[in-house]
């Protein structure tokens, strides 16, 4: 192995001179105690009580106007304050050290530690080749300096190179060396090379075994970290503080309680002293697990916490969706970073309020904090649930200008985005500007095409994928055969499930059962998706009934769907969708006694159906609708828009579908109702609210009814306008009077 020296990194004789005549002139304002009272015997501790360059070079000054400036002991004196002092000039040190005709050992040692402390890996290595070709034999603190100091791809390329070199200076049994080695190999990504050096160590010390355990642990290998800990004990090797907070880390990944409870009791037994660090990975262990009462008993008693205590908190509750709670320290955070601000966002994605996410972004602005790229992917999330296209593409430029890290992350988050708002072109675009794509990038496309009706794209998108040699899993597969389902392509989807698990050895999960139901189901097969759910290896759940009792609604079959709600509340009894299911069967089958018998078991039981809402988003502020909503502050304008509409649609041949209206009353209050429906009053607030032509875009909760199809298809027509409408399963794309979904929904 050998190493070449650029000679860039070579100072010259003449830098040095002229590094001298500048310490020469500088003011020497050294006080009687600090001067030179033998020539023969410079005070050489006089560099010790340097606190600062300017400090140093003053000193530096004096020894060469007394004749000392080429004095060894001088010289090693101002390299390692240069080297290992926080303020330490390395520029300095270097001009100085290659004044040096022989540097000892500990010299060289002593500048790569230096440029180890500044991160200089390259100048390590320059060190190290002059040092070789110097003829100095490394000695057995060379390389621990070294190697700590390597980056990841430093380590990947010179790695293998220095432990050859150990080899070669016999170093291969100190246990410093091969500490220094482990941590490398971990470090790089090389753990069975670690475990290597490692297992040949006989005298291990606690610095041995944490390193390893770091390294399992970087490669999220936990159980491996936990039985090294279990061995480190079996040898009567005592941890210290950094050894239990890797194995609380591990626990907590795991979620293994029994084996964080048996750390924590290290810290009981005064085995290990604790202190802010630890007792922060306690808490974080039993937030992780589901003990908060634990966790919050830790933090309560700590004698100093941290912004990383608090987060810790924070985070362990939003993970419990105990969002309120999470709020309540939040707000009490003496001071927050952007951790703490997306710790708190998460928690409120989690329990899908979306409209607060967007008010916490302004707060953490507000702050002056800065977000990351995690922070920006949580926004993106909201915006994509919400529909607010206009706040995402804000975000966007937020991303750009902020020079936040637009990573495969991020980008997939802003396709998902832009699909989720309906802006297909968009997404395709980011897409195709990808010049690094995972399987989360190609997924993210799957499904975004599917449910914006473009199935066909779908599946010639999954064909790329696969030519571009990225193995799909079930979460392809779902995206897969949604587009199947959206687009009614049976035959294709019955061959790509079978292809699950011949080609690529996937066993299908109920998930991509349900998909198939709903595929046979929607193409209005509906006992082959009954011999679907009767033929499955595994145990059908109440979502896969679920998909074939909305398969009854869609093509009125009130028998079947009788056996399938039975199933339904076999298994989930509570289960408050299958009886508005029935009742909505009945009602489009004209069967009012059976519909009357449901609709009284519904108000025996207090069972609430789930109420339809619709989002719009106007100018960056999202407003949100329910059936008869008079809430709002422009309620009067909406009411009075949506009866114009109302009337210009009847002119173009509208008429109200009340056929899954499921109120027993007169036609007209059936038809009061239908005109009152949530996505009814967004689409009608879109057009006061938004300029000409702009696409109204809404998002609901539910499955949008025939009705409103209907009213949509018409409102682009006759308003020559865009509406973009996503309801519970796919998007409609409403364009010159047609739907995307061609009325198959």
């Amino acid at each position: 192995m050998s190493f070449s020296l650029p000679s860039k990194w070579l100072h010259s004789s003449l830098t040095f001179m002229k590094m001298v005549s500048v310490a020469a002139s500088a003011p020497t304002q050294l006080g009687t105690h600090t001067r030179f009272h033998s020539l023969e015997n410079p005070p050489i501790t006089l560099f010790q009580n340097c606190k600062s360059m300017d400090q140093l070079k003053q000193m530096h000054a004096q020894t060469i106007k007394i004749g000392f400036a080429l004095d060894p002991a001088v010289l090693n004196r101002i390299i390692v304050f240069c080297c290992t002092h926080e303020f330490g000039d390395m520029k300095y040190a270097r001009q100085v050290f290659d004044r040096i005709p022989e540097p000892s050992v500990f010299i060289w040692n002593t500048m790569i530690r230096g440029y180890s402390r500044i991160h200089c890996p390259h100048y390590e290595i320059s060190i190290y080749s002059a040092m070789q070709r110097m003829g100095v034999k490394p000695d057995c603190y060379t390389f621990p300096f070294l190697l700590r100091g390597f980056t990841r791809e430093i380590a990947l390329e010179w790695g293998r190179g220095f432990h050859a070199h150990v080899l070669k200076y016999g170093f291969d049994s100190n246990v410093f060396v091969h500490n220094a080695l482990v941590q490398m190999y971990s470090f790089c990504g090389q753990v069975d090379m670690a475990r290597g050096v490692f297992d040949m160590v006989s005298e291990k010390d606690v610095a041995t075994w944490n390193a390893m355990i770091s390294g399992y642990n970087k490669i999220k290998k936990f159980n491996e970290s936990w039985r090294l800990f279990r061995d480190m004990e079996k040898k009567g090797v005592f941890p210290t503080s950094v050894t239990l907070v890797s194995v609380l880390s591990a626990c907590s990944k795991l979620k293994d309680l029994d084996a964080g409870k048996q750390v924590h009791n290290c810290v009981k037994e005064c085995v290990v002293e604790p202190n802010l660090v630890l007792e922060n990975a306690l808490i974080d262990m039993y937030a992780a697990c589901g003990k908060m009462d634990v966790a919050l008993e830790i933090f309560e008693n700590m004698k100093r916490r941290d912004v990383i205590s608090w987060t810790t908190i924070v985070k362990g509750f939003c993970n419990s969706g105990q969002v309120d709670l999470a709020r309540n320290y939040f707000d009490q955070m003496p001071d927050r970073d952007y951790i703490s601000w997306t710790a708190i966002i998460d928690g409120y994605i989690r329990v899908n309020r979306f409209k607060e996410v967007l008010e916490l972004f302004r707060e953490m602005q507000s702050s002056n904090i800065k977000p990351d790229e995690y922070t920006m992917v949580s926004i993106l999330t909201a915006c994509a649930r919400l529909g607010a296209l206009e706040l995402g593409e804000w975000i966007k430029t937020y991303i750009d200008k902020n020079k936040i890290k637009n990573d495969t992350f991020v980008r997939n988050a802003l396709i998902d985005m832009y699909f989720k708002c309906g802006n297909v072109e968009k997404a395709v675009r980011v897409f195709n500007a990808m010049l690094q794509r995972d399987k989360f990038t190609w997924t993210a496309m799957i499904v975004g095409l599917a449910i914006n009706g473009h199935g066909k794209e779908a599946l010639d998108m999954f064909s790329q994928m696969l030519k571009s040699a990225v193995a799909p899993d079930k979460i392809t597969y779902l995206g897969v055969l949604c587009a199947c389902t959206h687009s009614g392509m049976v035959d294709e989807g019955r061959k790509l499930f079978c292809s699950m698990s011949t080609q690529h050895g996937i066993e299908p999960t109920v998930a991509h059962y349900g998909c198939m139901v709903d595929l046979l189901g929607r193409a209005g097969r509906l006992k082959e998706a009954y011999e679907v759910i009767q033929n499955m290896p595994i145990e059908p759940n109440s979502v896969v009934w679920g998909t074939l009792l909305g398969a009854c609604r869609m093509h009125k079959d009130a028998e079947l769907a009788e056996v399938v709600a039975k199933q339904i509340l076999d298994l989930d009894p509570e289960n408050s969708a299958v009886y508005v299911l029935l009742c909505n069967i009945y009602a489009a089958c004209n069967k009012w006694e059976s519909f009357r018998e449901v609709r009284q078991t519904i108000m025996d039981r207090g069972i609430k159906k789930t109420p339809g809402c619709s989002l719009i988003e106007v100018n960056g502020d999202v407003h949100e609708f329910v059936a008869g909503d008079g809430s709002h502050p422009q309620s009067e304008k909406i009411y009075s828009k949506l009866d114009e509409m109302i009337k210009d649609l009847k002119s173009a041949g509208y008429s109200p579908d009340t056929s899954e209206v499921f109120l027993d009353v007169a036609e007209e209050n059936k038809e009061s109702a239908v005109y009152k429906h949530s996505e009814k009053l967004a689409i009608a607030f879109g057009l006061i609210s938004l300029g000409p032509g702009v696409t109204i875009r809404v998002m609901k909760n539910l499955r949008i009814c025939v009705d409103c199809h209907s009213m949509a298809k018409l409102v682009s027509k006759v308003y020559d306008r865009e509406v973009i409408v996503r309801d519970g399963t796919r998007f409609h794309h409403f364009r010159h009077g047609s739907c995307s979904c061609k009325d198959y929904w």
